[in-house]
C-alpha cells in the first residue's frame, strides 16, 4: 500500500506556516539554545536508562510499559523540538518538558506489543537507519552544535545522553547553514530547505524511536512522507521515475565493475561539457538565451550523469545507454527547451551556484548511503527498498537541477523539497522489522 504518514505510529507535524524568521534570534541561534542542549543532555541520560528497562520489558513481556514509553517519547519529542529550532526548521523558542503543540512537532502513538527477537536485537537492527539518518544529518551532538558527526553513545559519558542527534553534518546542517544566511537577508526562511531540514528531522525521530523501542516498525525514507508539509513548484528541470523495484542479484553484485566504461565515458564527455558550457555562457551573455544545439548538448550530458548515478547507487534497475537520450531510462530527467535568461544572472552564475553546489554536495553524501544500503538489501532479497529508491531519485533530482543551473540550461534556483514530482505513489508493503522487507530505510 502506499505510504500513509498518518498511519505511521512516529509522525512529524509542521505548522510552521509563514516561515517568518526573527533575524536577531536567527543571529544568536546557538548561544541561545545552549540552556536547550544542556537540558537534552540530562534528559537523555535518563531516558537512556529508561530505554534500558523498556528493553527489558519487551523481552520479557513483549510489550513496553506505557509510563515509560511515555517518557523516553517525551525525549525525543523535546529532542525534535530543539533540532528544529536549532536547525531554522522553526522560529519559536521551544519548551523544556517537550509538550505538545510547538511549530514542528511530533506525534508518537500510544506502546502496542513487539516481537521479543526483533527487541533484543534492536541495535543491530537500527544501524542501517542510524547510518542513514546521520546521513541525513536531522541534528547535533550533545558536547557541541559545532561538533563533527560521531557515533559516540558507545563510549559513555554524556556523548549518548543526545545519540538522538549526534551528527553536525549533512544535509540537515548544510540547509541550515544556507538558510541562515538567506533568512538574515530576507527575514523568512526559504521553503525547500524548510521542508528539506523537516523531513530530515522527521527520519531521524522515526530512527530514533525505533532504536528506543517506542515503535517496532522500522523508520522508512519515502520522501512522501513530506507530503503533508512539502511542496515542489513547477521546475523546468523533472526527475521521472518509472523503474521498478526488482534488481537482479548478478547485476547488482558486479554494478560496480559494470560502471566502469560509463565512468570513463562520463569523464571525456566532462570535459566537452565544460568547454560547451564556456561557449554557451559566451552566448548567452550576448543573445540573452542559450542556443539550442548547446542546450540539447548540455541536458544530454546532465541526463547521462544521473542515469549513469543512479545505476552505480542501485536507484536505477537496468543498465543505461552512452547517450543521455530523453526517456530512455527508468530514473530520467526532464529538461525543457531553451528560454530567455537574465544576463545578469548568466554573467553572475558561477557565484549564484555555489550554495546549490553545497547542498548538492550533502545530498550527494546521502545518495551514497542509499547505494551503500540498497545494494547489501537488493543483493539479499533481490529488490530495493521504496523508501530508499525514492529518497536516492530525490537527491538525483536535485543535482540535476543545480548542475542544470550551473551549465546554462535554465535560470531557475533548484528546489531543495525532498518530495518526488510527476509519479504515482510509491507502492509500500509495510515490513515486519525483524524481517528487514517492505519500505525499510
Amino acid at each position: 500500500m502506499a505510504v500513509d504518514p498518518e498511519a505511521r505510529p512516529i509522525r512529524l507535524v509542521v505548522r510552521d506556516g509563514d516561515l517568518g524568521r526573527n533575524r536577531l534570534t536567527v543571529f544568536f541561534r546557538l548561544f541561545l539554545a545552549i540552556p536547550h542542549l544542556i537540558w537534552l543532555t540530562l534528559w537523555g541520560i535518563a531516558a537512556f536508562v529508561v530505554a534500558f528497562i523498556l528493553w527489558l520489558a519487551v523481552l520479557i513481556e513483549g510489550k513496553a510499559p506505557e509510563n515509560l514509553h511515555d517518557f523516553v517519547a517525551g525525549y525525543v519529542r523535546y529532542a525534535t523540538h530543539v533540532a528544529s529550532y536549532v536547525l531554522l526548521a522553526a522560529d519559536p523558542y521551544p519548551g523544556f518538558r517537550g509538550a505538545p503543540g510547538y511549530s514542528v512537532d511530533l506525534e508518537i502513538d500510544p506502546p502496542v506489543r513487539q516481537g521479543r527477537w526483533a527487541g533484543f536485537f534492536r541495535l543491530i537492527l537500527a544501524l542501517p537507519a542510524l547510518l542513514l539518518a546521520s546521513a541525513l544529518g536531522g541534528g547535533f551532538s550533545s558536547g557541541s552544535p559545532g561538533q563533527s558527526s560521531s557515533w559516540q553513545w558507545s563510549n559513555g559519558g554524556d556523548e549518548r545522553a543526545a545519540w538522538f542527534f549526534v551528527s553536525a553534518g549533512g544535509v540537515a546542517s548544510a540547509a541550515a547553514f544556507l538558510a541562515w544566511f538567506a533568512i538574515l537577508a530576507r527575514g523568512s526562511a526559504p521553503r525547500g530547505l524548510r521542508d528539506l531540514t523537516a523531513f530530515a528531522i522527521g527520519y531521524g525521530a522515526q530512527a530514533g524511536g525505533y532504536l528506543l523501542l517506542l515503535s517496532p516498525r522500522y523508520p522508512t525514507s519515502d520522501p512522501e512522507l513530506a507530503q503533508p508539509y512539502a511542496e515542489l513548484p513547477a521546475h523546468p528541470v523533472r526527475i521521472v521515475v518509472t523503474d521498478d523495484l526488482g534488481r537482479p542479484r548478478l547485476t547488482i553484485l558486479f554494478r560496480v565493475f559494470l560502471v566502469i566504461p560509463h565512468i570513463v565515458w562520463l569523464t571525456l564527455w566532462s570535459v566537452a561539457a565544460f568547454f560547451a558550457a564556456v561557449a554557451a555562457w559566451f552566448v548567452g551573455l550576448a543573445a540573452g538565451r542559450i542556443p539550442a544545439a548547446l542546450h540539447r548538448f548540455l541536458a544530454a550530458y546532465v541526463r547521462y550523469t544521473t542515469h549513469v548515478i543512479a545505476f552505480l547507487y542501485v536507484v536505477g534497475r537496468r543498465f543505461p545507454g552512452f547517450t543521455g537520450r530523453a526517456g530512455s531510462y527508468g530514473i530520467d530527467v526532464e529538461i525543457d527547451p531553451p528560454a530567455p535568461q537574465s544576463r545578469w544572472k548568466i554573467f553572475f552564475r558561477g557565484f549564484l551556484a555555489i550554495p546549490a553546489l553545497i547542498l548538492g554536495g550533502a545530498l550527494g553524501g546521502v545518495a551514497f548511503v542509499v547505494g551503500l544500503l540498497g545494494w547489501w538489501f537488493a543483493l539479499a532479497r533481490g529488490e530495493m527498498p521504496a523508501g530508499l529508491r525514492n529518497l536516492g531519485a530525490s537527491c538525483l533530482r536535485y543535482n540535476a537541477q543545480a548542475y542544470a543551473y550551473l551549465g546554462l540550461l535554465t535560470d531557475r534556483y533548484p528546489c531543495a523539497s525532498p518530495v518526488l514530482e510527476g509519479r504515482p505513489p510509491a507502492l509500500v508493503d509495510w515490513p515486519d522489522p525483524f524481517a528487514f522487507t517492505g519500505d525499510a530505510f
